[in-house]
């Protein structure tokens, strides 16, 4: 492509698309339908010039005129209540259910390799002993040791923000560094397992196995299967990168991108749920089967919801990204 033959060609355009948006005054109908148009038209110029002969001072000229132009056809759009609703409803559980074949098998393996771990834990006390001291070891395990007493240790609703906080930082690490080729994200999740495995090892070992269920089941299951979704998430968004399938890998990354910002906003309010579930009935005197019904109740709740209203939302074509009116703009690749 010859630029300067190019930009002679069509700059009279351009200025004119710059003149309309220029207007203080409302526009006329046919005004309207000629901004339309030279928006298309400059749109595509602006593709052409990226792909054929990219000059950084062209381009963002016209990237700004058409972002402009598309802010003027589009109009400006505020967040409602109906975007929330949809989010809720839609957006957010048919991100999961997409993302299903990645969390899932990722949950699987996780609690299989937790199990392993506490198993070896439990069965090697030369292994326990490099975990800490014998008397630590009693401190921990006993009847009213800290194992038990952690849960009640601070105020149940400052307890409860804390939880809240460190799990939804750490699905939103799982989900940002995704990109990473998902490495970091294996290492977030062998470290909670690692916890888990440490805590089923000991307590096991000292006989009390049970009693550690009972306090870890009631919140672990909503909370351990957020960290999963989340784990998932970002494994999938890792492999975007590597195979992006028939899209373009630019595409497709920000379309997984886009899904993986709004399911953290939706895995944060999950996680406060099981974040109020630790810091309220975990501690409290209810009886263990009632604690751990609760746990499995919320557990359900959140597969059906998945499962329910994701698949439903999936098989009406919602992927889980915005709106397709809010997307930035795919431009043509043809004049």
């Amino acid at each position: 492509m010859d630029l300067d033959v190019f930009v002679s060609a069509h700059r009279a355009e351009w200025d004119r698309l710059d003149a309309l948006l220029r207007r203080q005054r409302r526009l006329t109908g046919a005004e309207a339908d000629e901004l339309v148009a030279l928006y298309q038209r400059t749109a595509t110029h602006l593709s052409l010039i990226q792909s054929s002969a990219p000059d950084p001072q062209l381009t963002g000229r016209l990237s700004q005129l058409v972002a402009r132009a598309r802010g003027a056809v589009t109009g400006n759009r505020r967040a409602s209540w109906r975007d929330v609703t949809r989010f809720l409803t839609q957006g957010f559980p048919a991100a999961v259910y997409r993302s299903r074949h990645w969390w899932v098998p990722t949950a699987l393996l996780s609690t299989l390799v937790g199990v392993v771990l506490g198993w070896w834990i439990g069965t090697h006390p030369e292994v326990q002993s490099s975990i800490a001291a014998p008397g630590q070891l009693r401190q921990l395990t006993r009847p009213g040791g800290e194992y038990e007493t952690y849960y009640s240790s601070h105020p149940a609703a400052s307890f409860a923000a804390q939880v809240w906080t460190n799990n939804a930082q750490a699905a939103a690490m799982c989900l940002v560094l995704g990109i990473f080729l998902g490495l970091p994200v294996l290492w977030i999740l062998f470290q909670n397992m690692l916890n888990l495995g440490v805590g089923i090892g000991l307590m096991s070992s000292a006989g009390r196995l049970d009693t550690f269920l009972g306090l870890i089941l009631p919140h672990g299951l909503l909370e351990l299967t957020a960290v999963f979704v989340a784990a998932g998430t970002g494994l999938r968004l890792g492999w975007t990168l590597i195979d992006p399938g028939p899209r373009s890998r630019r595409t497709a990354l920000a379309e997984e991108g886009r899904a993986a910002l709004g399911m953290a906003i939706g895995l944060a309010l999950i996680l406060f749920v099981s974040g109020a579930i630790e810091g309220f009935v975990t501690p409290s005197g209810l009886p263990t089967w009632a604690r751990v019904g609760i746990g499995i109740a919320a557990e359900l709740a959140f597969l059906t919801y998945v499962y329910v209203l994701g698949g439903r939302a999936v098989r009406a074509g919602d992927t889980g990204d915005v709106d397709e009116s809010e997307r930035s703009a795919t431009l043509p690749t043809a004049a």
